[in-house]
């Protein structure tokens, strides 16, 4: 059994489907720098969101065990689709791991101003998802919600496309029915959406406030973590491992670009 000391050194494991919870990761070094991640994006099975209730709990899972493998004093579950799917069950397996998942940050836009319309962009198994579903029940009095699926805005990311015209027409199209309803907000509910929030800020106007959920589930690991006593307590910068199960040097450089990039 490892010691508690040893372990406050060892990484938090990461992952996502592919490379979009790499937003999250960015707000997870923001609010604790000095911790070791090891980020796992499994770009050979993406996207999760279009995939059956099942397929996405193994994939899940085998994720999880691979960082468990390596090490992983807890997990943060990078993508929206494989929280709704597993993360309940994850917490189950692992009762003493600190596991975080994420969910569309719905919570702040509905509560933002008196009654607001908010569009919430998702994958269509988040959008299918009792989880999401009893989310949306929860502020169904404060705010006009409308749903929309988005399948296909995540392989832009995936293929680094982050600013083409292509991208702006897909993107056009997507939100065309949404633009003379007066939207107040959009909320980005997959990890990688964040990646295309300056194509999407150009066609929704600088008017709508766009949320996203990678802080609040940064905020939540680091406070699991503490309750467990195993935060880092180094000073310096910790260090950052990418994996994927595409391992080729182009998606790892990707990897690092999008880690760098202000979203």
């Amino acid at each position: 059994m490892m010691a508690i000391d040893e372990k406050r050194g060892c990484p938090i494991g990461v992952f996502d489907s592919g490379v979009g919870g790499i937003s999250v990761l960015q707000e997870l070094i923001k609010v604790m720098p000095n911790e070791n991640y090891i980020y796992l994006g499994d770009s050979k099975h993406a996207p999760y969101g279009t995939k059956p209730l099942e397929e996405v709990r193994s994939l899940s899972f085998r994720n999880a065990e691979d960082l468990l493998a390596q090490g992983a004093k807890g997990l943060v579950v990078a993508c929206n689709t494989a929280t709704s799917a597993a993360v309940r069950l994850m917490r189950g397996k692992y009762p003493q791991l600190p596991i975080v998942g994420i969910e569309p940050a719905l919570k702040p836009a509905a509560l933002e101003k008196e009654h607001p319309r908010v569009l919430v962009m998702a994958t269509p198994m988040t959008v299918q998802q009792d989880k999401f579903k009893q989310l949306m029940a929860r502020y169904a009095d404060k705010a006009e919600i409308y749903p929309l699926p988005c399948p296909g805005l995540m392989e832009f990311v995936e293929a680094g496309d982050l600013d083409s015209e292509q991208l702006h027409d897909f993107l056009q199209q997507l939100l065309a029915p949404y633009l003379d309803k007066h939207l107040d907000s959009v909320v980005l509910g997959c990890t990688h959406y964040p990646f295309a929030r300056k194509m999407i800020r150009r066609i929704v106007g600088d008017s709508v406030t766009i949320f996203d959920g990678g802080e609040g589930t940064a905020r939540e690991m680091r406070r699991r973590l503490a309750a467990a006593d195993l935060l880092n307590p180094a000073t310096e910068p910790g260090w950052v491992k990418f994996e994927n199960s595409v391992s080729t040097e182009a998606e790892l450089q990707l990897c690092r670009r999008l880690l760098k990039q202000e979203i």
